[in-house]
């Protein structure tokens, strides 16, 4: 008994001052999971481009799986979350906030122990090719005086930043939000099958989901969210050369089930940290364009508290569109 005491008590002072990468992997199953929504939207890409750096740098010492649960706005996967107690976890964004304040999902932050928030990323208003609309200062114009006419696509589901960034500017522009004409698919490749199809005029998504569709010369990007132009689109115009006053980041982030110890929240802190340092994380950023904003596992908590603050004075603007 005294040598397995002397064992535990040695293990612990180890772990409180702190560990080795060799030995911090001693905490990690052989198995991790990382849940998402649906094969190439943002969560799915965010998921592998995590499962692609933390394997290249040896990291997690294991196999990392992502695993796709689709459907209702990430409340399956996240539900799945919930329930785990293995090495499980999930990417979010606001749509964690969001569901909830619309009533959509009992669930909210507090539900999980969030890690890390990852990067963020810029949205984009896309028309088919050949639509007849040249610009957003045209569109905005358009819907200022017949806000209905369009059919304005979106996933997964209304309140996500897709919707609200549109929301936004559409109030800045003088339209009359809650008279928009929102239509909801389950993920951006069908909201872009949509557009090529006619069954909608106009789609909001981030500019990852809409670059391969750009790239493919499917649809035409009419603005992005940005503050400047971004280099690699040098002609997209931003909301403000349009005349609309506007800047709107889409964060991502990463969370676990609830009650993870504080050894465990420790390792994803320094192996997330030891990860967004990785070259393979700076080439996903160069890649998908996005935005580095690392935040640890206390930084996290803070910010999506004032998140969820931020988004219900937002949401007021959103009032009947549901």
């Amino acid at each position: 008994m005294r040598k397995k005491i002397m064992t535990i008590s040695i293990f612990v002072a180890i772990l409180l001052t702190g560990c080795t990468p060799e030995e911090n992997q001693e905490l990690a199953t052989e198995e991790v999971t990382i849940v998402a929504g649906s094969i190439g939207g943002g969560w799915d890409i965010t998921a592998r481009a995590m499962q692609d750096s933390l394997l290249s740098e040896n990291l997690i010492d294991g196999e990392i799986h992502v695993l796709n649960k689709v459907g209702a706005g990430g409340e399956l996967g996240w539900k799945y979350t919930q329930q785990q107690k293995d090495p499980v976890l999930a990417v979010n964004s606001s749509l964690l906030i969001t569901n909830h304040l619309l009533g959509q999902s009992q669930l909210t932050y507090k539900d999980f122990t969030p890690l890390a928030i990852l990067a963020t990323e810029w949205e984009v208003v896309v028309v088919s090719k050949d639509s007849s609309i040249d610009s957003a200062k045209t569109m905005m114009g358009n819907l200022k005086d017949a806000p209905h006419d369009y059919k304005i696509g979106v996933s997964p589901r209304l309140g996500n930043d897709d919707q609200l960034s549109f929301v936004l500017a559409s109030k800045r522009a003088g339209v009359q939000p809650e008279k928009l004409n929102f239509q909801i698919y389950e993920n951006s490749a069908n909201v872009v099958d949509a557009l090529l199809k006619k069954q909608i005029d106009v789609a909001t998504m981030t500019l990852a989901e809409a670059k391969k569709y750009y790239d493919l010369d499917q649809v035409k990007i009419l603005v992005i969210s940005s503050d400047d132009r971004l280099k690699e689109l040098p002609e997209v115009p931003t909301w403000s050369e349009e005349g609309i006053e506007i800047v709107f980041e889409h964060w991502r982030g990463i969370m676990g089930p609830p009650d993870m110890t504080e050894d465990e929240i420790r390792f994803w802190d320094q192996t997330i940290e030891k990860m967004v340092q990785t070259e393979q994380w700076q080439q996903t950023l160069e890649k998908y364009m996005w935005k580095d904003f690392y935040m640890n596992s206390s930084e996290t908590t803070q910010f999506l508290e004032q998140q969820s603050k931020m988004y219900e004075d937002l949401m007021k603007t959103n009032e009947g569109n549901e």
